[in-house]
């Protein structure tokens, strides 16, 4: 590019990188500000919810007590919420991933018939939302008996089609063919294989899928809402909503300081698991990206 080219196109450079600028600024207002609300608004009493600007502490500085009234509240039902949502995680998101992981892998790495029928499904199944499945798994677990019982939070959430569809193709490309027939030329058996050489190639992708198990069982309102009837068995999400509806009715007794520090309590493990996984979340949206 000629010097006269690069000057008049400066201009216009400078331009779009000040447009750019604010509208990134303005994503990152709209994406902090609620967090910002919600740190803000757990330091404050019940009172001073109602009373102080909802962007700056109040007169008295309530977080600590929050907490604690938060963790005793009705003999500590938050606790169990609490351990209830970390079972529904570890062993459906873990379980999600663990089949996400082999079936994406065999899908990928072996050939079969019927394998374009399958790759027809889980595309189709990817673009089903999971409300729309909501009512129909619950008439089905209702027959089974299975309804108001942990199982009918953890089956459903072995399923993951996006995952399946993830792992599929991260492992076409993360898993040298080569390699896998090497493997086998010197005797390995296919499941020797896949634990000891696959999954150590496939582990950013298993990480990617583990993390988008986690948010999604962690996050979950819609399904334990129909399925679960008994508080013991409640997650957070549904059990945060519960005593935020205290606040109607004719008995009403309004706890909103218990339910924002309960909800700002709620998402510290989901931030501290990406922050401590980001680096095999970046590589595993990236890897496959670039062919040599």
């Amino acid at each position: 590019m000629t010097a006269p080219a690069l000057a008049r196109s400066t201009p216009f450079a400078r331009r779009k990188s000040v447009v750019l600028t604010i509208v990134m600024s303005l994503f990152i207002l709209y994406t902090l500000l609620p967090l910002f609300w919600l740190i803000i608004n757990a330091t404050k009493t019940q009172g001073d919810l109602f009373t102080t600007f909802g962007l700056w502490f109040g007169d008295s500085f309530n977080l600590w007590n929050n907490i604690v009234e938060t963790f005793t509240y009705r003999d500590g039902i938050f606790l169990r919420w609490l351990g209830n949502t970390l079972l529904y995680v570890v062993v459906g998101a873990g379980g999600a991933t663990v089949l996400a992981t082999m079936a994406g892998y065999g899908l990928a790495k072996y050939n079969f018939r019927g394998r374009k029928a399958v790759f027809a499904v889980v595309i189709g199944a990817v673009a089903v939302p999971g409300t729309a499945l909501a009512v129909p798994t619950f008439l089905m677990f209702s027959q089974l008996g299975l309804t108001n019982t942990p199982w009918a939070i953890i089956i459903p959430s072995l399923i993951s089609p996006f995952g399946l569809y993830l792992m599929w193709v991260f492992a076409s490309d993360a898993v040298p063919t080569e390699l896998l027939e090497a493997a086998r030329m010197d005797g390995a058996s296919e499941m020797r294989t896949f634990f000891t050489i696959s999954t150590k190639l496939l582990m950013p992708g298993i990480v990617t899928v583990l993390l988008f198990a986690v948010v999604a069982t962690w996050n979950n309102y819609f399904l334990p809402l129909i399925m679960l009837s008994d508080p013991a068995w409640y997650p957070l999400t549904v059990g945060l909503n519960q005593w935020n509806a205290q606040a109607t009715g004719a008995a009403a007794q309004p706890i909103y300081n218990l339910v924002i520090t309960g909800s700002l309590l709620s998402i510290i493990p989901i931030v501290v698991a990406f922050l401590m996984l980001q680096r095999f979340w970046q590589s595993g949206l990236s890897a496959g990206s670039v062919k040599q």
